[in-house]
């Protein structure tokens, strides 16, 4: 059936989609997606057995989910999904095996907010629990880029982000655990360049 793709996976990052390939999070039972949108990432997890939490601070985004949560997998409370910060999770110390953060770190104000969003999303992450991160870099184009103060720069595509360099993400792993997957950066036609960034918390 030619939509069957689809109805499994939705519009999944195609990263994590290759993580799932590679049944990185076959043991995993509780996913938090912090930044969770409409649910893009969520269609798998929901459909095969996980306990699925999502926050987002897009109230709309928010009550998506939950109806996509209600269509998808009636047995997975509403209650899962919640209006919040990725900085503020109200969720308990190491409660998830998985965290996806894809495209929300970037959207930092500045290294102290940045900062902020990174320890609250491992504080909620198991020992041994994965993090998935899908985020904006300078890798690739650190000459196209226009700083604006406080690691935030002006794209070639003429958006406005908060970018991270290979470094700062090895400084965290380091802090936090381990790489479970090599960084790894695709340029867009150097217009912008998105990393992923794949951390089994220690």
């Amino acid at each position: 059936m030619p939509n069957t793709l689809h109805q499994t996976f939705g519009n999944i990052d195609i990263y994590l989609f290759d993580q799932l390939l590679k049944g990185r999070f076959y043991n995993c039972k509780k996913v938090l997606d912090a930044g969770c949108g409409a649910g893009r990432n969520l269609h798998y997890f929901l459909q095969n057995g996980f306990e699925v939490f999502g926050i987002d601070p897009n109230i709309q985004a928010v009550e998506i989910v939950q109806q996509l949560s209600k269509t998808l997998a009636p047995q997975n409370p509403v209650g899962n999904f919640l209006i919040s910060t990725a900085e503020d999770l109200p969720f308990n110390d190491n409660e998830f095996d998985l965290l996806i953060s894809s495209a929300v770190l970037h959207f930092a104000h500045n290294e102290r907010h940045f900062d902020s969003m990174i320890r609250s999303m491992f504080r909620v992450l198991k020992p041994g629990g994965y993090f998935f991160g899908r985020l904006a870099s300078d890798i690739g184009i650190e000459d196209l880029i226009k700083p604006l103060g406080h690691r935030r720069y002006l794209l070639p595509d003429g958006s406005e982000r908060f970018l991270v360099n290979q470094q700062t993400l090895l400084n965290y792993t380091a802090e936090f655990g381990k790489l479970y997957e090599p960084i790894k950066t695709t340029n867009v036609q150097n217009l912008r360049c998105m990393t992923t960034w794949c951390v089994q918390k220690q």
